[in-house]
């Protein structure tokens, strides 16, 4: 009996995996110069992946190109200078940080940045140690808001 299912799993995920390479009727190259010219627009990784998902029909690059969004950035030298995930913590940090300028007495948002920025922290640790940020970069509140513009 689980044999017969998972002859039929086996066969839904290779008939998916074909159906996604036929979706996809751009070459490799173009897609790349489209991924390009999102990102000189100023689209995150993501965000250029949402476009090509909605707009294109591309479901996965990975699978059209042989690799990321983000390592096709890198290859052309338009990788954003600090990752995705770190960019938009700060730039929450800096939401609570204004937040708290108007309203001195929100505790909450107080506590709420405190664990923000210790992610902050935290990420920036792990991207110092794999060698995606400089060893010498450091979160400052006080400079945060320039990352972020």
């Amino acid at each position: 009996m689980g044999r017969m299912h998972i002859r039929v799993f086996l066969r839904l995920l290779f008939l998916t995996r074909e159906l996604r390479l036929l979706g996809s009727r751009s070459p490799p190259k173009m897609l790349e110069d489209n991924i390009c010219k999102f990102a000189k627009k100023g689209l995150t990784p993501s965000q250029i992946g949402v476009i090509l998902r909605d707009s294109h029909g591309i479901a996965q690059v990975k699978s059209v190109t042989g690799s990321k969004i983000l390592r096709v950035l890198k290859g052309h030298g338009l990788a954003p200078e600090i990752p995705e995930d770190l960019y938009h913590l700060i730039k929450k940090a800096v939401a609570i940080r204004k937040h708290l300028e108007r309203n001195r007495k929100d505790k909450d948002s107080k506590f709420r940045l405190i664990l923000v920025e210790s992610r902050i922290h935290r990420l920036g640790r792990y991207y110092k140690r794999t060698k995606k940020l400089p060893p010498v970069w450091k979160y400052e509140s006080t400079t945060a808001s320039t990352l972020v513009a």
